[in-house]
């Protein structure tokens, strides 16, 4: 893997061997690595070293476990600082695509080996070794799932640059949310009347969505569908709209392009309203106010979705809390394809701001009112 700058400035200069990169500098080759793997499809495998239990004395043992780390890395693997003096870190990088959890547990038992022989059994079994691999394999039966936080140490929300504005992204979040569930009860509770008088069943929806580093939660909405209606329609379009392959539907007239279901037959006479004007995202307010989602960030996909996603679109879920609105719903909406789509959601992963927070949500209303892209 290519330095572009001298291994002098990078590297651990009191490391026993040359090559043990600082923490700073191991944790950006890793997001390096991760982001290459995402589009490459080339799985790595990230070794974690730790001796963070032996009180004042990790540093000291793990020092003397780098030189049989070193001599059992391969040139073209990653060794350095995961966690300075702590938790020592390998990247192992073109293992091929075969078996690669069996190739993860060789290279764990060669590693525990190499270091036994250096600094003998007692003391190697101070040192806690685990493997991580990616991309990761997600269980869709799997509820509990969340996505391995050690491959993503760039998104650590307590980092200093992160852990002020993150703050204030969620005290805006809780006040915003409160403030505007109060102001708009009025409107919440017509709706609510509207949905009881036109159809039967439950006025509230809740739908298993996934969250930051995909965790699931409940997500709701005013329901605007017929009781007891299969997810099978949606499911089918949702995929062939991933894959590329879904027709663009006919936008009534308009010149603009839809890709979304424009005649669900699931629909109610007052879901279409609600649909059209966004009305039916209003109770997400709660999932804000109670820390599922965010005011502004990506849409929260449902579980089938999220299992057809290939490996790069996964970021839209895993880097950022879900939100009302975002940089999708005010630059096209329906009116782009799904790949555009996760373009615009990465997007606004790598350039948030509180700032950029504030324009979206200046955006919105006019967005809405537009109704492009809303069916």
């Amino acid at each position: 893997m290519a330095i572009t700058v001298p291994l002098s400035v990078v590297r651990d200069e009191t490391a026993p061997h040359p090559y043990l990169f600082a923490e700073d500098v191991f944790q950006a080759m890793l997001t390096r690595e991760r982001r290459r793997a995402e589009r490459s499809r080339k799985p790595f495998v990230l070794m974690l070293l730790s001796a963070h239990e032996e009180n004042g004395l990790a540093d000291k043992i793990l020092r003397q476990a780098l030189t049989a780390i070193g001599a059992a890395a391969r040139q073209t693997d990653v060794v350095g600082w995961y966690k300075q003096s702590v938790i020592v870190g390998i990247i192992f990088t073109e293992l091929g695509t075969d078996d690669i959890g069996g190739i993860a547990g060789a290279l764990k038992a060669k590693i525990r080996s190499c270091v036994a022989e250096s600094i003998g059994r007692e003391m190697a079994a101070k040192i806690a070794i685990s493997v991580h691999l990616f991309p990761e394999i997600w269980d869709p039966n799997h509820a509990d799932w969340l996505a391995d936080s050690k491959l993503y140490p760039d998104l650590e929300p307590q980092l200093p640059l992160k852990k002020f504005p993150l703050g204030m992204k969620r005290a805006m979040d809780i006040a915003g949310s409160a403030a505007l569930l109060l102001v708009l009860s009025p409107l919440l509770a017509v709706i609510a009347l509207m949905i009881k008088l036109t159809s039967e069943g439950p006025v509230l929806f809740g739908q298993e969505r996934l969250g930051k580093m995909g965790g699931r939660f409940k997500c709701l909405k005013f329901r605007t569908m017929h009781l007891n209606c299969g997810h099978t329609i949606h499911k089918d379009y949702v995929h062939r709209f991933i894959a590329g392959k879904a027709e663009a539907a006919d936008a009534g007239g308009s010149n603009a392009t839809i890709y979304k279901i424009t005649n669900d037959p699931r629909v109610t006479l007052a879901g279409r309203v609600l649909r059209k004007t966004s009305l039916d995202e209003l109770p997400q307010l709660w999932n804000v106010l109670r820390g599922e989602m965010s005011l502004v960030g990506p849409r929260p996909p449902v579980p089938y979705e999220f299992e057809v996603y290939d490996i790069w679109h996964r970021r839209r879920v895993l880097e950022v809390k879900p939100g009302i609105t975002g940089l999708w719903q005010v630059s096209g909406r329906s009116s782009t394809r799904f790949d555009d789509m996760v373009r615009l959601d990465l997007k606004y992963c790598r350039s948030w701001s509180l700032w950029l927070d504030l324009k979206i949500l200046l955006a919105t209303p006019w967005a809405v009112i537009r109704g492009e892209g809303a069916y």
